[in-house]
């Protein structure tokens, strides 16, 4: 995961604790991981901070994206999300991570704000969406 994390210029950039955590197996995080023989070819880490989710890092290996495998992952979380009762799902993501906007406002994500220089390498706003589910 973390060697996929540092192929993708728009990923979130994790540390290695970060990742570590992550498999900690805390009750409130979800990680989802796509994969194909020995190969993973992408995965999303969600918390849920009741009664809502907060998708925290998701990435798709190059030659495996548009075809599916992020809006897969994201249904799954979204299926998740309606299994605990929660009201919304929010993020954020990088402003010039154009495929991720179009992914998100495709899955019905409406834009809820804006956080300057949120991102570092390279330095960057964070642009903020919400899905409420009920």
């Amino acid at each position: 995961m973390l060697q996929l994390d540092r192929q993708s210029p728009a990923a979130a950039h994790w540390t290695d604790e970060q990742y570590r955590q992550a498999f900690q197996g805390e009750a409130d995080r979800l990680l989802l991981v796509a994969e194909s023989s020995l190969d993973i070819l992408g995965f999303l880490v969600a918390r849920h901070v009741a009664p809502e989710w907060e998708l925290e890092n998701t990435v798709v290996e190059p030659s495996a994206r548009r075809k599916g495998l992020g809006m897969r992952l994201l249904d799954a979380l979204l299926a998740t999300a309606r299994e605990t009762n929660s009201s919304a799902i929010f993020l954020e993501v990088r402003e010039s991570n154009a495929a991720a906007r179009t992914l998100y406002e495709k899955a019905s994500f409406e834009l809820a704000g804006r956080r300057k220089s949120y991102y570092t390498d390279p330095p960057e706003d964070a642009v903020l969406y919400r899905l409420r589910l009920n």
